[in-house]
């Protein structure tokens, strides 16, 4: 399925050296039911990624690739908001891929003018056997979907998912350069507009987290760590160490069937303070650099 290059709506998939997963997001976003107008943008820096962007347009002409600088996501996304067309954005990543009707089931709650954002939700691919996929499972499940279900049921502000969201394009223009967790700065800028997060838990992405702790470890610290920074203020937010030991606890313990997996969800915790300690070493106290912390994942591709 092909639609015509579009001014309505923009979607934006971000990669880098992710030849071998780009393909599947694109066609998975390109074979949903799109509006009458649409485009979807590839930004990357390299040529493997842009040489499988570059197939796909062949075919389908509202593809296009840009050539970012190869600074960072967040520098690839502002490439992205100055070429975009479309008033509504969809971002996503190369290495995941849309469900079947995610794109529209994005699209339904913008149809209340005071909704700014909305967030599709992560399904994780991983084995669940194993301890890091249990962990990712989870993480979004008894973590992230519930969080956001019962936020989104209640009123409350949450972070929008950075593996799919959608916002109105005008209300968001750039974003600093050393954002780590870009989603939720974007998440909480929209909601300072005084704009409502939706929730669209049939906007299915699937995602394959990492596989090894070292990996793991550096998707934590670069996520978790964006809240660290001045960009994003905790108090609204859903993410800290203080929010996750009362928010999550029980629910953690709840989501493991037999010792093995709560064996596993006491390590999570262990991990979990972890995390807050390196990003409170290396964020607040060390200030790293963006590079030094945006460390690439390999086993998520």
């Amino acid at each position: 399925m092909c639609a015509k290059l579009s001014r309505v709506l923009t979607i934006v998939v971000t990669a880098f050296r992710e030849e071998n997963t780009v393909g599947r997001a694109i066609n998975a976003l390109i074979g949903q039911p799109l509006p009458d107008d649409w485009e979807l943008l590839v930004v990357c820096p390299d040529d493997a990624t842009a040489a499988v962007a570059a197939a796909v347009q062949a075919e389908c002409p509202a593809v296009r690739c840009l050539r970012d600088e190869g600074r960072g996501k967040p520098a690839a996304l502002n490439l992205a908001f100055k070429e975009a067309r479309g008033g509504l954005l969809v971002l996503t990543d190369g290495d995941v891929y849309v469900g079947d009707g995610a794109v529209p089931a994005l699209l339904t709650p913008f149809a209340d003018p005071a909704v700014g954002i909305a967030s599709g939700r992560p399904v994780s691919i991983s084995p669940r056997d194993t301890m890091l996929g249990y962990w990712s499972h989870l993480l979004v499940e008894a973590g992230a979907h519930r969080q956001r279900s019962l936020r989104s049921a209640s009123g409350e502000f949450f972070e929008s998912s950075g593996y799919l969201y959608a916002f109105r394009r005008s209300l968001v223009s750039d974003i600093p350069e050393d954002s780590l967790a870009e989603d939720g700065l974007i998440s909480h800028r929209i909601a300072e507009q005084g704009l409502r997060t939706a929730y669209a838990p049939d906007a299915v992405v699937y995602v394959k987290y990492p596989s090894t702790y070292s990996d793991w470890m550096k998707q934590k610290i670069r996520s978790v760590g964006g809240y660290a920074q001045n960009y994003v203020h905790a108090a609204r937010g859903m993410r800290s160490l203080r929010r996750e030991a009362l928010d999550g606890t029980m629910a953690a313990l709840e989501f493991a069937r037999g010792p093995r997996e709560l064996w596993w969800t006491l390590l999570l915790f262990a991990a979990r303070l972890h995390v807050w300690l390196r990003v409170w070493w290396d964020v607040r106290l060390r200030k790293r650099s963006f590079a030094t912390l945006w460390q690439r994942v390999n086993s998520t591709k």
